[in-house]
C-alpha cells in the first residue's frame, strides 16, 4: 500500500490531501449510511499520523451534516505534519470541540456523552506494542460497549499479521483503503474490524488490479458442466492411500468426501484388517486392501501393485492416517518419487517427506500439500511463533522452492501456488476445527480436478468448497460440537450452492470486503 501510495501521488498527481479527502469521505459514507448522523453524538479519537487526520475529514464532515462531534488528539497537535496538519487546522476554523487530553478521565467523559466512537488512533503501520494512554484509550473504548468505527484498521492491530499489539479496538465497522490489508483478513484482526468495507480512494485501476499483487481474496469459480449422461469414470477416479490400526476415520473421510463433492469412482487402499471396518461405514468406497507391517499399517511390498492401479486413476492422495512406521513411511516417499499423476500429500504422508524435499522437487506430475501450522513448521524447519508471524512470505518461499501447490490449513486457509501468488479462504468457521475435518477437506480438492478443473483451480475451488460445507453445518447445528460428518454430509449442498450460485448475503460474506 505504500507503492501504491506514492505512485499515485508521484506517477499520476493524485495530491496527498485528496487521498486524505477521500479516505475520510469513504468512511463518513459507511457512517452515515450504517448508522445516520444527523441530531447523534459522536467522539473521534485521532492519534498524530495521517490515520488521525482521516478521523479529521470524519469529524468535519459529521459537523457539516448536522452531527455533535468531539475531536480528543491523543498527542501534541503541533506534532501533526503534511495533510493530516492541514485538516487539523481547519477543524481549528469551525465550531467543533477540538481538545488533547493527557489522562483517561477525559476520554472516559467523551465516551459516556456519545452515542458512537470513530477510531483514528494508530493505522496499518503499527510496529511496537501499545502502552500508556493510548491503551488506557482502547481499553475504555471497548469497555463501553457503543458502536465503534475504525479507520482502516482497528487501533492496536499489526497490519501485516493481524496480531494484537497488546491492546486493539474491538469495531463494529472497518473502513480500509486502496486494497485491504493482510491484517484486516487475518485473526484475530478480523475478527476484531466488524463488517469490512473497502474504498479505492480514487486509485486508477491498473494500482489495485495490478498483475503484481500477489495476494487475493479466494473467490469461488464456475464448476465445469455436468454431463447428463456422464457415468461413474467420467466423474473422475481417485485412490486414497491411508490408514492404520488404529487410524480408520482419516482414510474413510477423505475416500467419501470425494464423492460426496461430485467425483465418480473412490478407490482406497488401506491395511487389509481394517478395509472391512471401513466398508461398513462406507460402503460406496472400493476398498482396495493392502497386506501389512507388523504394527498395522500398509507394507512397503504393495509398492508396485499400488502403482498399476495408479496407473488407471485421474489423481492420488497420500497420507490420511497413514501412521508413522519406518517402513510404511519409506514406501510413501517411493510413491511421491515415482507417481506422475496429480499427487496430494496430507498428514502423515508430509511427515514421511519433510526430510526428503528433493523428491517433492524432482516431481514432474503436480503436487498438493495440505499441512496445518505445525506441520507447516516440520516442513519448513521454523518455529511455530515464526511461521503464524510472517506465514505468507514463509508460504510463498516453500511453493517456490518445492515446485507444489500448498495449502495452509486454519482460520481463512491460504492457498499458494509455485509462482507465489496467495489466495486467501474466507469460507469457513471455528466449528470446523475438529479431527477429521482436514480429510475431508483432500477428497473435495480431489474432486474438483477430476470434475475437469485444473490443478490450480481445483486447489482453490476445493478450500472454499470445505469451507462453505463446514458453514452449511454450523447453520444447521451450530459451531460447538460439529464433527467431520456433519462437514462430510453437507458437501453436496455445499456443491449445488455452488453450481447455483450463491446467494446475495452469502457473496457478501465471502468477498472479504464490501466496496465503498
Amino acid at each position: 500500500m505504500r507503492a501504491i501510495d506514492r505512485e499515485a501521488i508521484e506517477r499520476f498527481g493524485i495530491s496527498a490531501p485528496l487521498l486524505m479527502e477521500n479516505a475520510g469521505g469513504a468512511a463518513y459514507a459507511v457512517l452515515a449510511r450504517e448508522f445516520g448522523v444527523a441530531g447523534k453524538r459522536f467522539v473521534v479519537f485521532c492519534g498524530l499520523g495521517n490515520n488521525g487526520g482521516d478521523g479529521c475529514v470524519v469529524a468535519r464532515r459529521i459537523h457539516a451534516d448536522g452531527g455533535d462531534v468531539q475531536v480528543v488528539l491523543l498527542g501534541d497537535p503541533a506534532k501533526y505534519q503534511g495533510a493530516a496538519k492541514a485538516n487539523l487546522e481547519i477543524l481549528a476554523r469551525l465550531p467543533v470541540d477540538v481538545c488533547r487530553i493527557d489522562g483517561p478521565e477525559a476520554a472516559r467523559t467523551a465516551i459516556d456523552n456519545c452515542d458512537f466512537i470513530i477510531d483514528a488512533i494508530f493505522g496499518t503501520g503499527l510496529s511496537r506494542g501499545v502502552e500508556g494512554l493510548h491503551r488506557d484509550v482502547i481499553e475504555l473504548i471497548n469497555a463501553a460497549h457503543k458502536p465503534v468505527l475504525s479507520i482502516d484498521i482497528p487501533s492496536g492491530v499489526n497490519g501485516d499479521t493481524g496480531k494484537v499489539m497488546g491492546a486493539a479496538v474491538r469495531a463494529n465497522l472497518t473502513v480500509t483503503f486502496g486494497l485491504p490489508k493482510l491484517g484486516n483478513l487475518f485473526y484475530p484482526g478480523y475478527e476484531l474490524g466488524g463488517t469490512l468495507f473497502v474504498s479505492h480512494i480514487s486509485f486508477p485501476p491498473s494500482l489495485h488490479q495490478s498483475d503484481s499483487l500477489a495476494v487475493e481474496i479466494n473467490q469461488p469459480l464456475a464448476f465445469p458442466p455436468r454431463s447428463a449422461s456422464g457415468h461413474k469414470g467420467f466423474f473422475g477416479k481417485l485412490l486414497t492411500i491411508g490408514g492404520a490400526a488404529n487410524y480408520l476415520g482419516a482414510p474413510y473421510f477423505s475416500a467419501l468426501s470425494f464423492l460426496k463433492s461430485g467425483g465418480g469412482y473412490s478407490r482406497l487402499a488401506t491395511p487389509e484388517s481394517i478395509a472391512s471396518l471401513i466398508a461398513n461405514k462406507g460402503s460406496e468406497i472400493v476398498l482396495v486392501p493392502q497386506r501389512e507391517t507388523t504394527s498395522g499399517s500398509i507394507s512397503k511390498v504393495n509398492k508396485d501393485a499400488l502403482l498399476q492401479l495408479i496407473e488407471d486413476m485421474d489423481m492420488v492422495v497420500l497420507g490420511p492416517g497413514l501412521s508413522l512406521d519406518e517402513e510404511t513411511q519409506e514406501l510413501a516417499r517411493d510413491l511421491a518419487t515415482e507417481v506422475t499423476k496429480p499427487l496430494l500429500i496430507d498428514g502423515d504422508g508430509i511427515t514421511a517427506l519433510r526430510a526428503h524435499q528433493e523428491i517433492l522437487r524432482q516431481r514432474t506430475g503436480d503436487t498438493i500439500l495440505t499441512p496445518h501450522l505445525g506441520e507447516m513448521c516440520r516442513i519448513t524447519g521454523k518455529s511455530l511463533s515464526e511461521v503464524d508471524e510472517h506465514k505468507v512470505n514463509i508460504l510463498q518461499d516453500t511453493a517456490e522452492a518445492l515446485n507444489a501447490f500448498i495449502v495452509l490449513k486454519g482460520a481463512h486457509s491460504l492457498v499458494c501456488y509455485p509462482d507465489r501468488h496467495v489466495f486467501v479462504n474466507m469460507s469457513g468457521n471455528s466449528g470446523m476445527a475438529t479431527a477429521g475435518s482436514g480429510d475431508v477437506l483432500t477428497g473435495a480438492i480431489a474432486a474438483m480436478h477430476c470434475l475437469g478443473m485444473q490443478v490450480r483451480d481445483a486447489v482453490r475451488q476445493g478450500v472454499f468448497l470445505h469451507g462453505l460445507a463446514g458453514d452449511l453445518a454450523a447453520r444447521d447445528k451450530g459451531e460447538d460440537g460439529m464433527t467431520a460428518q456433519d462437514i462430510l454430509d453437507h458437501l453436496p449442498y455445499a456443491v449445488k450452492v455452488c453450481r447455483d450460485g450463491p446467494s446475495d448475503e452469502l457473496a457478501q460474506s465471502y468477498a472479504g470486503a464490501l466496496l465503498v
